[in-house]
């Protein structure tokens, strides 16, 4: 901070400067508190010319007040407002400040830095909530005529007060000033005639006609944006994604994307600007977005008592607190359970209503006082006595508090983009064979539990509730494209029927490919968990969304029974060593079994790059004594004299966020082969523990 300004009062008599932001190509930007409006935090710009002598500084100035002229023009409750140009007399000299609003939030860039601490990024889900916040604002300003040439995640910020993202240190601003100094050079005496041109944007993310010949169009920003979007769903920089020997971007190896957002992508990322999307509103209308409600500027709080940012080059970048994976912000408290939504995109004409009382992910299993006695009552007027019983056990199944009913509605207040947006959606959900009566209790939870603030909202098909419609139907998508990827047709097809006669069955299954119900556990959760991850610590078995985990245990039975995850290692003759290797996808995992006996000297060794993986080691019959050698461990050796005579399992499961290889080695101190079948004992089995 210079010292003139540091000492002396505050500035125009009204701001009081609390910390140097950062410098660059405009000059001086300063965190400030607004004494006229209850120390408001504002950001002071100022705007510092590279030109010696009064008369030039006097040019500059005119220049600028004249070319600032476009930034009091854009009005949008997610861009920072300029508020005013400053000019300042100290004792030394004049100076000029650019005033702009002060916006609290962390920036993507950080929110990612924070995921990437526990291997984690951004799901589609959200990228495409960002895109349906964000594309309007660019189709604002490109309407105006600005282009904002430089979006990345750092200049784009989850504001606080409201959660929608904010476009900060717009290009415009550095161009701004770009042009000052090349109409300086122009019109003052001795200037450079041929000065080089300042160029903007970052690369990476910027396209090659901006960063080598300066031209920037709508198409130009659609291009970051993408870049944006790529480096969020990886958590990889740019450079990781495109191949500079091919002039191309290689992302699909390192993302899964549903078919549509990821043909979107392309189109945002062709190489000739022509070849991309000229308009916001083509980007929209290609992902199926309808126009989002725009409200005013939030009011942002007047304390003064943000935390200052310590970021230079941002207008805000207050540190974000740890973010959940599949969230934006840290969960809630436990939330009381829901009132139903009375929205269902499987009817076009909005006229069904979802009756089930949903329970979010992370709230409580069961309602109390008041509401308990009142859920007591309505679901003996609803299923009777043995429905009663039937809650009363604590067990999750659709269509048992009784039929949806349905609403009169003519759809006039709906458009005919959502008519269509809901039944593609039905569509999609009948083609997967998912059952309506278990779809929309899933959403239903998953929307509440992603919005805890709407606790106890019913939506309709009013305008009002259009962007929370959008909502749910984003969510609906993602699960239908999770579903499509992740499960077989025979399980999603009984998705809402699992329950614990399954479970046995599997569990008689497994037992008789000498597997036992543990390591099916370890496949089953490393897979749901890499899909939901925020469901570590959550009670999900006998929840909507615990069925996914059903249909992925089924799943895995098959595969084991079919030899995909499951293998047999054996050792050749004469020999006490036996080795195998493999790759692993995000999430996937193997088991191994292989005949020892009792008094046999074992040790195993799995290679595979660090902390990727969960390491398991299972007895052929467990007790309080030895319920298992290793369990989920991230040690990756085990060496020992063994008790049991048996087949023991190992099982090997994925926690990276891209494929690995492995090795795996078992080596004994002699062999025994093929024990007598009475040796041959089959896993103590107990109730399949909660995942």
């Amino acid at each position: 901070m210079m010292p003139d300004i540091q000492a002396g009062p505050p500035l125009g008599s009204r701001y009081r400067l609390l910390k140097e932001l950062g410098r660059g190509g405009f000059g001086h930007t300063y965190l400030a508190e607004d004494n006229h409006r209850f120390n408001e935090l504002c950001v002071l710009k100022e705007f510092v010319p590279q030109v010696e002598g009064a008369a030039a500084l006097q040019k500059a100035q005119q220049l600028f007040e004249r070319e600032a002229g476009v930034l009091y023009q854009l009005q949008h409750p997610q861009i920072p407002r300029f508020r005013e140009l400053l000019r300042v007399q100290t004792a030394t000299k004049g100076r000029l400040f650019l005033v702009q609003d002060y916006v609290e939030g962390p920036t993507y860039l950080e929110l990612l830095n924070t995921r990437r601490g526990y291997g984690g990024c951004f799901t589609e889900m959200e990228v495409k909530q960002l895109f349906y916040h964000l594309l309007p604002v660019l189709d604002y300003i490109h309407s105006v005529g600005v282009i904002h040439r430089d979006i990345s995640p750092d200049n784009i910020i989850l504001r606080n007060v409201d959660e929608l993202p904010v476009l900060i240190d717009f290009g415009g601003v550095k161009k701004l000033v770009a042009n000052v100094n090349y109409q300086l050079s122009h019109t003052l005496p001795g200037a450079d005639s041929n000065p080089v041109l300042t160029r903007l944007g970052k690369v990476g993310y910027a396209p090659e006609e901006q960063l080598s010949a300066g031209e920037a169009t709508p198409a130009s920003d659609f291009y970051a944006l993408a870049a944006t979007a790529l480096v969020l769903l990886s958590g990889q920089d740019p450079y990781e994604l495109y191949d500079r020997r091919n002039q191309a971007w290689n992302w699909r190896p390192q993302v899964s994307l549903s078919p549509r957002f990821g043909d979107v992508l392309d189109r945002m990322l062709a190489a000739r600007p022509s070849d991309r999307f000229q308009s916001a509103t083509e980007v929209m209308q290609a992902l199926g977005f309808s126009p989002p409600i725009v409200g005013p500027p939030p009011e942002e709080s007047t304390s003064g008592k943000g935390v200052i940012p310590t970021t230079a080059a941002t207008v805000a970048v207050s540190p974000a607190a740890p973010v959940a994976p599949s969230s934006f912000t840290p969960p809630p408290p436990r939330p009381s359970p829901p009132a139903p939504l009375t929205y269902d995109p499987a009817a076009p004409d909005l006229s069904e209503v979802s009756q089930y009382p949903v329970t979010p992910i992370n709230g409580a299993r069961s309602p109390s006082g008041a509401g308990f006695l009142q859920a007591i009552f309505g679901l003996i007027v609803l299923i009777g006595a043995v429905g009663l019983v039937w809650w009363v056990s604590g067990q999750w199944q659709p269509g048992s508090l009784g039929d949806r009913t349905e609403e009169t509605t003519d759809g006039s207040t709906v458009s005919a983009e959502e008519q269509a947006r809901k039944q593609t959606l039905r569509e999609r959900r009948e083609n997967l064979g998912i059952s309506r009566e278990y779809f929309v209790p899933l959403i239903d939870q998953i929307f509440y539990s992603r919005y805890p603030d709407l606790q106890g909202k019913t939506l309709t098909d009013s305008p009002e509730d259009a962007e929370l419609r959008f909502r749910w139907d984003t969510i609906a998508a993602e699960m239908l494209d999770i579903m499509e990827q992740n499960l077989s047709t025979p399980a999603r097809q009984n998705l809402g029927n699992y329950g614990v006669g399954d479970r046995e069955q599997w569990q008689t299954r497994v037992n008789a490919l000498y597997v036992s119900s543990r390591a099916l556990n370890d496949l089953t959760d490393a897979k749901f968990l890499h899909l939901f991850p925020d469901q570590a610590t959550a009670d999900f078995i006998n929840q909507p969304i615990g069925q996914i985990w059903h249909g992925i245990a089924e799943d895995q039975v098959r595969a084991m029974e079919n030899d995909e995850r499951l293998s047999e290692l054996t050792f050749e003759s004469g020999a006490y060593r036996t080795q195998t290797e493999g790759r692993l996808d995000p999430g996937q995992g193997m088991v191994y079994v292989l005949s020892l006996s009792e008094g046999q000297l074992m040790r195993v060794n799995l290679q595979a790059p660090g902390e990727s993986t969960q390491f398991s080691l299972y007895v052929p019959r467990p007790d309080d004594a030895t319920p298992f050698l290793l369990a989920d461990s991230a040690e990756t050796t085990w060496s020992g004299r063994l008790t049991q005579t048996g087949y023991y399992e190992i099982a090997v499961v994925s926690i990276a966020a891209q494929p690995i290889a492995y090795n795996l080695t078992v080596a004994v101190d002699n062999v025994v082969s093929d024990p007598e079948p009475e040796e041959l004992a089959e896993p103590e089995e107990k109730e399949v523990p909660n995942p």
